[in-house]
């Protein structure tokens, strides 16, 4: 049985609104539907004629009716409905993340997905992935850090930071390192034809040894060029050496070295004596990331070393100068940004992402 039609009456302000949300294109059709009906009640329309031109049943006309009688505007928007109470609280979400806080079971390495649900107990392996997704929690990645404990960190940081941002005039700054024991490598190597007719480079797992090599290398910073020499160690002797031909390159000039903290690099006060247009700059403790040519080794290996073979230490050696020359060739030098280096101790905070 259908209501009592109840008397609608239009203010001109809920006019516009009803009649603007009948002319606009994006309107949803229930929203269009329930205004078309307001708008023929408001012209005395009765609910059985409202409700064959809308193409609704009666009921609903004049539930629409009742609704903007009784509330107006807002009563022609859905109510709240209470839905299917949620398995999963956020109580359970604080379970999760307290347990991610303790170690793993005895004798695995990390949590997953399988293991805090078992270790929960009433939660769904399914749920626990969720949440780890939502809160872009990956139990698999893992990163490491290394924390500076050199009282001088800030000083040494400085002085590092300021040779590049601002170098002395007249002066050439340079970054010196080793990279050692860079292995001669002998790999079958070439396409490999799979299958479904794709075609992949590799190389096979067997591998023989020629010997190892240890670059040393000075990047200009200024210019971004290399100045490399190939040696069999790694000693006070050879770092020597290959700093006498450094400066051998730079006659006359006033040279700032970047070294890091390795025992070769420090007490050579009677070198330095001997060549007084020298000065060394040492990274801080645990921070020879500040140290530019570090950078460059890493372009050494993707660019050079990885994937490559050799039949003996002699065509490694060559192989590595010849990308040296081509590397100084188009050589720029890196573009130092971070002018502040803070140091920021870990202890007693929770790492949650680096």
């Amino acid at each position: 049985m259908i209501p009592e039609a109840r008397e609608v009456h239009l203010s001109r302000k809920d006019r516009k609104v009803l009649e603007a949300c009948c002319r606009s294109p994006v309107t949803l059709q229930r929203d269009l539907k329930r205004a078309r009906i307001v708008l023929l009640a408001a012209d005395g329309r009765s609910t059985r004629s409202i409700a064959k031109e809308v193409g609704v049943q009666p009921r609903i006309v004049s539930l629409w009716r009742h609704r903007y009688a009784d509330h107006g505007l807002e009563g022609l928007q859905d109510k709240p409905r209470p839905g299917k109470q949620p398995i999963y609280t956020k109580t359970t979400d604080k379970r999760i993340l307290k347990l991610l806080d303790k170690p793993p079971p005895q004798g695995f390495a990390r949590w997953t997905g399988p293991l805090l649900a078992e270790a929960l107990g009433d939660v769904d392996v399914q749920y626990v992935w969720r949440f780890l997704r939502s809160h872009k929690i990956d139990l698999v990645a893992r990163k490491s850090w290394c924390e500076s404990n050199d009282p001088n960190f800030t000083a040494k940081a400085a002085d590092v930071v300021g040779l590049y941002v601002a170098p002395p005039a007249k002066a050439i700054v340079l970054c010196v390192d080793e990279k050692p024991s860079i292995q001669a490598l002998e790999r079958a190597q070439g396409y490999l034809k799979l299958p479904n007719g794709r075609a992949l480079t590799g190389q096979s797992h067997d591998y023989k040894r020629h010997g190892t090599t240890t670059l040393f290398a000075a990047l200009e910073v200024a210019t971004g060029k290399i100045i490399a020499t190939h040696s069999k160690r790694r000693r006070r002797v050879e770092f020597l050496d290959f700093m006498n031909s450094v400066t051998a390159t730079f006659p006359n000039r006033k040279l700032h070295d970047i070294l890091d903290n390795l025992n070769t690099h420090k007490k050579n006060e009677d070198w330095l004596k001997a060549h007084p247009n020298v000065q060394f700059h040492f990274t801080p403790t645990s921070a020879s990331w500040l140290n530019q040519v570090e950078v460059w080794f890493s372009i050494l290996q993707g660019q050079s070393l990885s994937g490559t073979s050799f039949t003996s230490l002699k065509q490694l050696q060559e192989h590595i100068d010849a990308y040296v020359n081509a590397y100084n060739d188009r050589a720029e030098p890196f573009v130092w940004t971070k002018k502040k280096v803070r140091q920021r101790r870990f202890k007693g905070r929770r790492i949650t992402q680096l």
